[in-house]
């Protein structure tokens, strides 16, 4: 029942990705979407994320306003619609049903299976759409190198269901993370503002301390293994905490505090090795657009509540913000 770390991923036309394939099947699979992500490619999505940011913060026109619901949402829903091709008039739609599977508690099982059952039949309409009107975008090259046999049917619609989830929610959080931390550092706000050329360093910061990945998909040994002192037999779910890695003191000096610029061992908010995240270059390409286009344009930026007020999602997953209120002007 746990399954594979996906809401209900179970399923053979949602479970077969990249994530839950190792070997040659994960290394294919991988490298048919890699093409998504080259850093031309990137140039390009940072333009566009930028004109989307600034389109998305023209709308907030009173004193204050929620950076979730006006921002970390919105923008990479856009994106990674926009990168697999998604139509305009379904957004909404695969809004509203991402939402419930990002950030319901894993006991609202009803919810989350009318969720993934509707995205399911999403993708399936939107794989045939893309077979009768293909357009320039990843999912219709997927469908093309399905029909020549690259990908079967259950691999499409479980790649496209992974960038659709993975591709924006993480990116939600990262945003919504990133925002916080430097709301409750003024001082590094401040640095930042004045130096628009630290973004990459303060935006890898963020990802380290307060990363959107609370734990690891499950992971299995397939040999006995121990660690920490800990037997683990082949076969038993494993979740590797990534938050506390990030905070581990034998990894990094003063692990609690929040400094970009760190030199040493890299974090792990996108893992390490050949599971490596594929979007990794585009989580940050909207990271920094969001956040910089953010302190640029609101110099009095605050927060608008208590920091203890704020609520999280409730995954096992994912660490997230439901909202961030904010005071745009002083």
């Amino acid at each position: 029942p746990a399954s594979l770390g996906l809401p209900l991923d179970h399923r053979p036309g949602l479970a077969r990705h990249m994530i839950n394939a190792d070997g040659a099947d994960h290394a294919r699979l991988r490298r048919l979407v890699s093409a998504a992500f080259t850093p031309r490619r990137m140039a390009g999505l940072r333009t566009r994320a930028l004109e989307v940011t600034d389109a998305l913060l023209d709308r907030l026109d009173g004193p204050e306003a929620d950076l979730i619901a006006g921002l970390a949402y919105p923008l990479p829903i856009t994106i990674i619609c926009d990168l697999l091709g998604v139509p305009e008039e379904d957004r909404a739609t695969f809004h509203h049903h991402a939402s419930v599977i990002d950030s319901a508690a894993a006991s609202e099982v009803e919810e989350i299976t009318r969720a993934t059952d509707a995205l399911e039949s999403f993708l399936a309409d939107l794989v045939e759409l893309k077979r009768s009107r293909p357009g320039n975008d990843l999912l219709t090259d997927l469908v093309r190198r399905s029909n020549q046999g690259e990908i079967d049917k259950d691999e499409l619609t479980s790649t496209a269901f992974l960038l659709l989830i993975a591709g924006h929610e993480t990116t939600v959080a990262l945003i919504g993370n990133g925002l916080l931390a430097l709301l409750r550092h003024p001082g590094q706000a401040a640095a930042l503002r004045a130096d628009l050329s630290l973004l990459p360093d303060f935006v890898d910061e963020m990802l380290r301390y307060d990363g959107p990945v609370r734990n690891a998909t499950w992971r299995f040994p397939t040999e006995p293994v121990v660690i920490g002192g800990q037997e683990m037999l082949p076969g038993e779910p494993i979740l590797v905490s990534l938050l506390a890695a990030n905070r581990d003191p034998a990894a990094f000096a003063d692990p609690d505090a929040f400094s970009p610029g760190r030199i040493g061992e890299p974090h792990l908010a996108f893992g390490r090795g050949p599971h490596y995240c594929v979007g990794a270059a585009l989580a940050k390409v909207e990271g920094e657009a969001a956040i910089g286009r953010v302190l640029e344009r609101f110099p009095d930026l605050a927060l608008a509540t208590d920091p203890a007020e704020l609520s999280w999602w409730p995954s096992a997953i994912m660490r997230g913000l439901f909202s961030l209120p904010v005071r745009l002007h002083g």
